[in-house]
């Protein structure tokens, strides 16, 4: 089989290699701390091994992938292009950055650079959340132009959160405003509730919407708002006690379905 191409993806600092055909679709992957090639079709094997051999050392078991789920395949049968799971925290505005950078002599910080590292840091702590049976994507976009900075699903239930750098700065937050330190009122919550009712429509189950502040000194609620759960970058993890929503099977299944960039393409 020619024109195998290898894929890294990184995920919790760990490595597979997927190993990819000229359609498109995934034939096999490496994992290297299993020091196992998972092969999708044994007739594929040679050619596997010949495309792996330069990252592969030592002994490695070869063979089919162990017991796959359905959920496993959906996602192996991805194109690359097409799935969202590696994307970092931030993938969006890494990729603005790149496109047009700030200039040098700028006064003042990029606020996109400051945005980015208030996702990074929420996405550190969502990822922690993969070992009590949580799935999370990062920057996931929605038609417009718009994304949903992280996308999690676990065992009590899915979430879209927005996350607000507010760095040593008082929040106010009222019914549809918030205000960050002088900053003018800006109505956010509507737009976090509007990507949340997005996400559910994309995924036909209830997606609850989230504001993540980052670093804030004060947060002033003046009034609660309707529909959407506010949380600071410490409390994040704290989700991961909600439970009693979805089993294990629902959660692979809706993340399956939500890491399809095609899932999104008619919200």
């Amino acid at each position: 089989m020619n024109g195998l191409r290898v894929v890294p993806t990184w995920r919790h600092g760990q490595e597979r290699l997927y190993v990819y055909g000229g359609d498109g679709r995934n034939v096999a992957w490496y994992d290297r701390e299993a020091g196992r090639v998972n092969l999708l079709t044994e007739s594929h094997r040679e050619a596997v091994l010949a495309a792996l051999r330069p990252f592969i050392a030592g002994h490695v078991a070869v063979g089919p992938p162990p017991v796959p789920t359905p959920a496993e395949l959906a996602r192996l049968s991805l194109h690359p292009d097409d799935d969202l799971a590696p994307n970092r925290p931030g993938e969006a505005l890494l990729i603005a950055l790149d496109r047009d950078p700030a200039p040098q002599r700028r006064l003042r910080t990029d606020p996109r650079r400051r945005a980015l590292a208030a996702q990074q840091l929420v996405g550190e702590s969502l990822d922690a959340l993969e070992g009590a049976g949580w799935r999370v994507l990062h920057s996931v976009p929605l038609p417009g132009g718009g994304c949903i900075h992280h996308l999690v699903i676990g065992p009590g239930g899915l979430f879209a959160l927005h996350v607000l750098p507010a760095h040593r700065q008082r929040i106010r937050v009222s019914e549809a405003m918030v205000t960050a330190g002088r900053g003018d009122p800006r109505p956010l919550l509507r737009d976090v509730r509007a990507d949340a009712s997005r996400a559910s429509f994309a995924l036909t189950a209830e997606v609850r919407a989230g504001l993540v502040l980052v670093e804030p000194s004060v947060v002033d609620v003046q009034v609660a708002p309707r529909g959407v759960r506010l949380l600071t970058n410490t409390e994040v993890t704290g989700l991961a006690r909600a439970g009693g929503q979805l089993k294990p099977a629902d959660v692979e299944a809706l993340h399956a379905m939500a890491r399809d960039r095609g899932t999104w393409g008619r919200v």
